[in-house]
């Protein structure tokens, strides 16, 4: 019986190995975000008629989250997700099932200006407070 044991130990302990080899190659890279301001979507047809992604649909705002993310890697990064926490002017958490708010297809090395469209509900008054912001990364394609 005790060989069975020690043997389990020496797989479990070649899984966690590996596994950490894993994560460590292929896990996510922080980048920063920085210049983050929020811009009302154009008026014209394709951001008229927004409603939010809730279970009860209801008239939205579009906005646009803008800044610039800095990729201090040497790799171009994937399919990287942005997260933070939006308040409307009365302190309220606009999103609060939410932290993800989007995500960048592709940031090469250096700095990048990107945009991401978000949709908040018109009884929301503005303007939103940004707070906790930050991205990460794949070297890699990431399935979903």
């Amino acid at each position: 019986m005790s060989q069975f044991w020690n043997r389990a130990k020496q797989v479990m302990l070649g899984c966690c190995t590996v596994l950490a080899f894993l994560l460590m190659g292929f896990g996510a890279t922080s980048l920063q975000l920085k210049n983050l301001h929020i811009t009302p979507c154009p008026d014209t047809a394709e951001y008229s008629n927004m409603v939010t992604s809730t279970a009860n649909p209801m008239a939205a705002k579009c906005l646009f989250i803008e800044g610039t993310v800095v990729n201090r890697s040497k790799n171009t990064l994937v399919n990287a997700d942005v997260f933070g926490r939006l308040y409307d002017a009365n302190g309220n958490d606009v999103m609060p099932e939410r932290t993800r708010l989007g995500a960048i297809e592709e940031v090469p090395p250096g700095e990048t200006p990107f945009s991401i469209r978000i949709s908040v509900p018109v009884t929301n008054p503005l303007p939103l407070t940004m707070e906790q912001f930050k991205a990460s990364g794949f070297s890699g394609t990431v399935r979903r």
